[in-house]
């Protein structure tokens, strides 16, 4: 698909999830009477609050679902004010600009056509929770400029504050990756067709276990107990910029691998499945992403990692909640709560992921000439020599 057919649905879903994103964030107030808690419940409360919190320009109401350890909290109006309301407005034009960058390369080189919608929607939902995070993390320092705590530990907050894109943009993503197929299906009648590549299946499954490699490396070595001590401890700051280990944490694990001993062994095996899955959803998206795409260029190669780590960290997550909670009853609010744990992770891995996928790809024969696999002459099989690959 081209440029000019991928724009249109790419500007409707991003416009989409930032209006989406502040009409909830701008509800938010509507939580706060004191009769809403026995209504709703309180921990229905208090987990929507949290969705809502790094979208909110109600600085009120962001500063009581999160004050900081040390009081900055406290601080209010003028200036600090004012760089959070700018906070903000950066946030959302990130949200916007980002969802549009990665849906244009989506699009483009997964149009929803010849069998690739299911992918395209999966591919932008998961893209969604990458660019609330992204978008956080632009704006999050003038965000922590707001608390006004001339000793305020910068790394520290930054790290909590990137990792706290909130669930919301996880419904919000879902609603966003239809309405944007549904154009995207429109604007593609009368396109060229885009056929699908085939990718023998040696080199698929090296591909695959390639990537899964780089992922297991961060789910089971780094996020091991040792390993993920050693990084919270061993890299010292002085002043404002110390501990950045925690950043260092947020951006480098994708979980929490710990040993049988301390919990029974059931239980451990039950959570060491579900960290299983993740390698395994990992896995199959990356056998079937070269065969998806129109072209195995770099950055669709580099969004398909990270697109693929996220639906594994998403299908992680939602086992977890079988664990994580003794009561069996679960309100939707619930079960998307936490579902963007580990995604600042994702963008790191999931981008080497891809990339070490591609260079698999390239070595393993499989290299990308623009051209698709169609029936040769000979061959008993009609040759459909108009089709090709778009640029």
């Amino acid at each position: 698909m081209t440029y000019r057919r991928a724009v249109i649905p790419a500007l409707v879903g991003s416009l989409l999830v930032t209006l989406l994103l502040w009409g909830a964030a701008e509800s938010a107030q509507a939580l706060q009477p004191r009769g809403v808690p026995h209504v709703f419940g309180a921990g229905t409360v208090s987990r929507l609050r949290m969705w809502l919190r790094p979208w909110t320009y109600d600085r009120s109401a962001a500063l009581l679902a999160d004050a900081p350890e040390d009081g900055g909290a406290a601080v209010g109006g003028g200036v600090f004010a004012d760089r959070y309301t700018t906070a903000m407005q950066i946030r959302f034009v990130a949200v916007f600009a980002f969802f549009l960058a990665g849906a244009l390369l989506l699009i483009r080189r997964i149009p929803p056509t010849r069998g690739r919608t299911p992918a395209t929607v999966l591919g932008l939902w998961a893209w969604t929770p990458m660019a609330g995070v992204l978008a956080v993390t632009v704006s999050a320092p003038w965000e922590i400029a707001s608390y006004g705590h001339p000793g305020f530990r910068v790394l520290p907050r930054l790290a909590s504050v990137s990792v706290s894109s909130g669930s919301a943009t996880v419904p919000a993503g879902l609603l966003a990756a239809l309405a944007t197929v549904l154009v995207a299906r429109v604007t593609a009648e009368g396109a060229e067709p885009s056929p699908r590549r085939t990718v023998a299946p040696r080199a698929a499954r090296l591909v695959a276990s390639a990537g899964t490699a780089v992922i297991a490396l961060s789910l089971v070595v780094l996020s091991y107990q040792s390993a993920a001590a050693w990084i919270q401890t061993s890299f010292d700051g002085g002043g404002r910029l110390s501990e950045p280990g925690e950043l260092l944490r947020a951006w480098l694990l994708l979980g929490g691998w710990t040993s049988p001993e301390a919990t029974p062994i059931g239980d451990w095996l039950l959570y060491r499945a579900a960290d299983a899955l993740v390698l395994v959803v990992v896995w199959w998206v990356l056998r079937l992403l070269p065969g998806l795409l129109t072209r195995t260029t770099a950055p669709a190669m580099a969004m398909g990692g990270v697109c693929a780590t996220v639906l594994a960290l998403l299908a992680g997550r939602t086992v977890h909640l079988a664990f994580d909670d003794p009561f069996p009853v679960r309100g939707p609010v619930d079960l998307i709560t936490h579902l963007d744990a580990g995604v600042p992770a994702a963008l790191t891995f999931g981008v080497t992921a891809g990339l070490t996928a591609l260079v698999t790809l390239r070595l393993a024969g499989g290299r990308d000439t623009g051209e698709a696999s169609e029936p040769t002459a000979g061959s008993g099989a009609p040759v459909a020599g108009d089709a090709r690959i778009e640029e």
